[in-house]
């Protein structure tokens, strides 16, 4: 029997100086605006039917960790569904602190890249269903190094380029342990052109474990299609955030398109 695919709203949360605690977006992490209060926020989605929420902490400022603590337990007092928190966790005590504070589960991107092995650790003491990987990938670009698949990671809001493969990037954390991949296409963050079809189906193909399709929803038409590529989950931002799309909205657009839905 297929799982029922998630619909999953993303909150960009900051946690600078510069709105502390609010939700922020942005196109291709630049250029961020003030969206609402992260709490309230996740309040609406609750009641709307979403499946999941995902919090990334997309300053994640040195201080920033105690910002999206109190954010996350204010929200996991106010709803019931599962929450996702990312940025800036650098050690398995970072997700003992996240997962004490009502999240269910921590989306690991920049420490993991700088040491694998974290992935690991984490797994092995949280398990495996607590530990998403966040891979932000983009497409390699003009005059750097070609990776295998053609997409690289990248850190930093998907300013800097590692050179590692992204599809690569995302078995080997597989093999390490993690429960998920949050793919997050770089090159269509925020321009609601459409998720990249090309890329889930590639890491699709490339891994077992679900795989959260990210970057490019612009309307209802764009999440079937992500489906059908090989995503598990689908997640949006801005076009929930706006008042672009209702979650009830996309969740009859893909049962019309024969996707189940919860």
């Amino acid at each position: 029997m297929a799982v029922a695919v998630r619909v999953i709203p993303c909150l960009d949360v900051s946690s600078g100086p510069d709105g502390a605690g609010r939700v922020v977006k942005g196109v291709n992490f630049q250029n961020l605006r003030d969206a609402g209060d992260p709490v309230e926020m996740a309040a609406v989605y609750d009641a709307e039917g979403a499946d999941e929420l995902t919090f990334l902490d997309v300053t994640a400022s040195s201080g920033g960790r105690e910002t999206m603590v109190d954010v996350v337990r204010r929200t996991a007092e106010q709803v019931f569904i599962p929450l996702t928190v990312g940025g800036g966790i650098r050690t398995p005590d970072d997700v003992d602190r996240m997962l004490r504070a009502g999240a269910d589960k921590v989306s690991v991107n920049t420490a993991a890249i700088a040491r694998p092995e974290l992935l690991g650790e984490m797994a092995r003491r949280f398990g495996s269903q607590c530990i998403v990987l966040s891979v932000d990938a983009r497409t390699v670009p003009e005059g750097a190094a070609p990776t295998p698949s053609g997409w690289e990671v990248t850190t930093h809001g998907g300013r800097q380029g590692t050179g590692i493969d992204a599809v690569e990037w995302a078995a080997r954390g597989e093999e390490l342990g993690v429960g998920e991949i949050l793919l997050n296409s770089m090159d269509a963050d925020g321009t609601r052109a459409g998720f990249d079809l090309k890329m889930i189906a590639a890491v699709r193909a490339a891994v077992d474990v679900p795989v959260i399709a990210s970057g490019g929803a612009g309307a209802v038409e764009h999440f079937a299609p992500a489906v059908r590529a090989g995503a598990d989950a689908v997640l949006a931002a801005s076009v929930f955030h706006f008042g672009t799309l209702r979650i009830g909205q996309v969740k009859d657009a893909l049962r019309a398109d024969d996707v189940e839905v919860r």
